[in-house]
């Protein structure tokens, strides 16, 4: 072969090795997410994998109920909280790498119930309780449960509510009991009604002044110090392309 045919396959011969070398560099990346971010999390996943090649795995549950995970030795690269708080607390403890934390996303509480004019007046509606079940998330476990309490605290009605309050274990599963019809309404994220297909229920925003603000932070756990997908995810969530498809699911994000 002449040397001017031998430089004509070249750059050919040069990008078929190069691609063997970029599925090699791709890395493993296990989450725990907070249940409220299950769809979110699954259009950022998507989005993250075309861009960078990397394998990721998310498990999603209550933020309780991870954080004790977590604590107990389980194998997540990245927690993603429904708060602030579980965060703190293993970036104070040492389980986790300083100067990781940042509000990936704000939640939002509201009022739902599929049935179209379930209600005109929230307010009333809860106040006069036509339904036999209203679902919240676990206060315990679920920082959109606390968030459901103090709403209901701040209208005087969690006392009285409380033989029809059902506690789901996570916000996911609250959102389950009303859409089998276990329940009539219940207080649930509005990213949750947003992915939801049936958009003929009836919905009300409730406003900020009535629960503390839902902050819900990433953090980089020690165990996942030097893994370079697990950096690239929470510098991910932090770029344009993420913020907008987390703020198209119906969340704030960091100012």
């Amino acid at each position: 072969m002449s040397r001017r045919t031998c430089w004509r396959f070249f750059p050919l011969l040069a990008i078929w090795l190069l691609l063997p070398l970029s599925n090699a560099y791709a890395g493993n990346l296990t989450l725990a997410v907070a249940a409220n971010f299950t769809d979110t999390t699954a259009s950022l996943v998507e989005t993250f994998k075309a861009s960078t090649g990397h394998r990721v795995t998310a498990s999603f549950g209550s933020t309780g109920k991870l954080y004790a995970q977590i604590r107990n030795g389980a194998p997540f690269d990245v927690f993603m909280a429904a708060d602030a708080q579980r965060p703190r607390l293993l970036e104070s403890d040492g389980m986790a790498v300083p100067d990781s934390r940042f509000t990936y996303a704000r939640g939002k509480l509201v009022l739902w119930s599929p049935e179209t004019a379930a209600f005109i007046s929230p307010i009333a509606y809860l106040s006069e309780q036509p339904f036999s079940r209203l679902a919240i998330a676990n206060p315990k476990t679920a920082p959109y449960g606390q968030a459901a309490q103090q709403v209901l605290e701040h209208l005087e009605l969690w006392s009285p509510l409380q033989p029809k309050l059902v506690r789901g274990d996570s916000i996911a599963q609250t959102f389950q009991f009303i859409a089998s019809g276990n329940a009539q309404a219940g207080l649930v994220a509005l990213a949750q009604v947003k992915a939801w297909p049936n958009q003929d229920g009836t919905l009300w925003r409730i406003p900020q002044s009535y629960y503390a603000p839902i902050d819900q932070q990433a953090i980089l756990l020690k165990r996942s110090a030097d893994n370079a997908a697990a950096r690239e995810w929470l510098a991910f969530l932090q770029s344009p392309e993420a913020i907008a498809i987390i703020q198209d699911y119906g969340y704030d994000t960091a100012d």
